[in-house]
């Protein structure tokens, strides 16, 4: 019988030498120099292009119709009355600007808030309620995010000159409540950020289906509600083509058309260039401050931790 060695001296296994630290627990690894120099240029560029465009509208607002055309396109002039410009804008043929301007805000503040509540109902239907058919509909859905609105322009002058709402506010407000995209972004968000087992428990409780879509569902699809309001308001603020086939009486036109039609006649009135281009800088700034105020309500994990695992 053979004796094992003292345990001394026995062989002690190879244990591999650790090269590298291991990571520490909430930090990242920061990408190479050279790809966030790469990212930085390309986000300057791209800040740039969007930019520069509101900075000469800006400028090009201080100025009057011979400094329009006659200086520097990127700086401002000597014009003793720059402010002056804009409030000769407002108070042009008797503030027919100003008419625009109420237009254009009942059109697409009206017409936004009406598409994202519609948008809200569809998708959240679509859901979380399952019944026969719910894809078809979803699919017919999809169809008229793909159908271009130019091309149901003329249609739709057809269908309202029939009804006798051509040449009405109802005319523009109508479709403008129409998002497919809209249905399109509720419908995905809700499937992803509503759980069903919080509907559950409110139902257990006793609360109602427009309860609980009221309290509940709007509330959970606050960010996607802001998107489909914020892209509904741009669309409708910038639409040109449909009220240009809709309306004909010059008083119920929005900014966009009504600036259209300042510059046909600047021609023969060249003062209307630089109402136009004022017209168009303070047609912006409604956009920037929505922009600016709704973007806060853009958060995810508004449900993390209200339903237990």
């Amino acid at each position: 019988m053979t004796r094992l060695p003292p345990r001394a001296c026995r062989p002690r296994p190879s244990v591999p030498v650790r090269t590298t630290r291991p990571p520490v627990r909430g930090r990242t690894t920061r990408p190479p120099v050279r790809y966030r120099i790469i990212t930085a240029s390309l986000l300057t560029i791209a800040a740039l292009y969007f930019l520069v465009p509101v900075y000469w509208l800006t400028v090009s607002a201080t100025k009057n119709s011979a400094d329009l055309f006659g200086t520097f396109g990127f700086w401002f002039s000597d014009d003793p009355r720059p402010v002056g410009h804009l409030v000769d804008v407002l108070t042009y043929d008797h503030g027919v600007y100003v008419r625009w301007f109420g237009n254009s805000l009942l059109y697409a503040g009206i017409g936004a808030v009406c598409a994202t509540l519609l948008s809200a109902a569809a998708g959240y239907a679509l859901a979380k309620f399952p019944f026969r058919g719910r894809e078809a509909v979803f699919n017919v859905v999809l169809a008229g995010v793909l159908i271009p609105g130019t091309a149901l322009a003329l249609p739709l002058y057809f269908l309202f000159s029939a009804m006798g709402l051509a040449n009405t506010y109802w005319a523009v407000l109508i479709p403008s409540v129409v998002s497919p995209f809209g249905v399109y972004l509720c419908r995905i968000y809700a499937a992803a950020a509503v759980p069903d087992s919080l509907l559950e428990a409110a139902r257990i409780d006793g609360a109602g289906e427009a309860r609980i879509f009221g309290g509940l569902g709007l509330r959970l699809m606050t960010p996607a509600l802001v998107t489909v309001f914020l892209f509904q308001f741009v669309h409708i603020w910038n639409n040109y083509f449909l009220p240009l086939v809709m309306l004909s009486d010059s008083s119920l036109y929005p900014i966009q058309l009504g600036l259209t039609s300042w510059t046909g006649y600047a021609d023969r009135q060249p003062v209307l260039y630089q109402f136009t281009v004022g017209g168009a800088f303070l047609s912006v700034v409604p956009l920037m401050v929505l922009m600016t105020g709704l973007q806060r309500y853009w958060r995810t994990g508004l449900t993390e931790g209200s339903v237990k695992a």
